[in-house]
């Protein structure tokens, strides 16, 4: 019995579909760069002029500065995470932290302050120290420290505060208190069917040299696009944003400590770049500025998505909102101490 092809009026397809698909795929990304520039060109005058007005001009200079202040520490914590991430086996970290879960907390906590790593590489090596044996208390303690407390983060914050030196010692403490106490408050409240472990290594299957490449080319296309967006809405802050408003809400204890967390939260910058958009905020008091600090690096959009995806949705849903709150209050008390 002969078996005949349907016609597409008889399977409901639609003939101009494929050609439609077809002109769609041709829409790629040079074809619209080229249309872009070609738009630049025609509208050169009046963006000349755009740019040239006073308010363009001061965004600009915050926009650039930033930049260039953060992508020398953006670039070397990406290599660095980067080695991290590939070249140190995450049985590495089992062996060396204490089988007791209340002390492999301080343990792992206090080891952000000797591996650096942004925290677009501390989630997959959380997830393969919780894959590979760790106490998942242990784990997240280095979740929340390794980004904030590193060397390079450090290093960033004395050179965006230099004539504020005590904002490194008290990022360092009110980070290490959050890191530790969220580990803590795990392992005391935390279930086991909140926190799904990873299924597998992010590099497996991959040579060491891929890998390394793979994870930098991964991080810079990352953070370099965090980096970029919140040089800009530190330059619009800075430039657009009525003096009077930041003024009214940086006289504000509350609102300011508030404001400045939410921020860090909504802008999800890089943790090597954080601290030159924190210190192009003058207006705000330092420990406004440190709870941006703060919290940025354990709390905002992209840690969210990355936790969900590592860890499952359930967890991040219970240990985002808890980290912010602690995080914030920790800031406060450390910043009326130390600042």
């Amino acid at each position: 019995m002969a078996i005949t092809k349907a016609a597409p009026q008889e399977t409901g397809e639609d003939p101009g579909r494929s050609g439609r698909e077809a002109e769609a795929r041709r829409l790629n990304s040079p074809l619209v760069l080229t249309l872009v520039l070609i738009l630049g060109v025609l509208a050169q005058d009046p963006i000349r002029g755009a740019l040239g007005a006073p308010v363009m001009q001061s965004w600009m200079t915050v926009f650039v500065a930033v930049m260039v202040q953060a992508l020398p520490f953006l670039v070397l914590g990406v290599l660095l995470s980067a080695a991290i991430a590939v070249f140190v086996p995450p049985s590495f970290f089992a062996r060396a932290l204490p089988k007791r879960p209340a002390l492999a907390v301080p343990v792992a906590g206090a080891a952000g302050a000797v591996l650096p790593g942004c925290e677009c590489a501390s989630v997959p090596v959380a997830g393969a120290l919780v894959r590979r044996g760790v106490t998942p208390a242990a784990a997240l303690a280095f979740l929340l420290s390794a980004p904030a407390i590193n060397p390079i983060v450090l290093t960033a914050t004395a050179v965006a505060f230099p004539g504020n030196p005590e904002m490194v010692l008290a990022r360092f403490v009110a980070s290490l208190l959050v890191a530790c106490a969220m580990g803590w408050l795990w392992q005391r409240l935390g279930r086991a069917d909140w926190l799904r472990p990873p299924a597998r290594a992010s590099y497996d299957g991959q040579g060491r040299g891929a890998a390394f490449w793979g994870s930098v080319r991964h991080d810079v296309m990352h953070a370099g696009g965090f980096l970029v967006v919140g040089a800009m809405a530190a330059a619009t802050l800075k430039a657009v944003v009525p003096e009077g408003w930041m003024r009214t809400a940086a006289d504000h204890p509350v609102v300011s400590v508030l404001a400045l967390a939410i921020l860090a939260v909504l802008l999800s910058i890089c943790s090597e770049a954080d601290a030159f958009v924190a210190a192009s905020l003058s207006q705000f008091s330092l420990t406004a500025r440190l709870a941006f600090l703060v919290v940025g690096p354990m709390v905002d959009l992209k840690l969210f998505a990355m936790q969900a995806g590592t860890f499952g949705r359930g967890f991040a849903v219970r240990f985002a909102p808890a980290t912010f709150v602690l995080a914030v209050a920790v800031s406060v008390l450390t910043g009326s101490v130390l600042l």
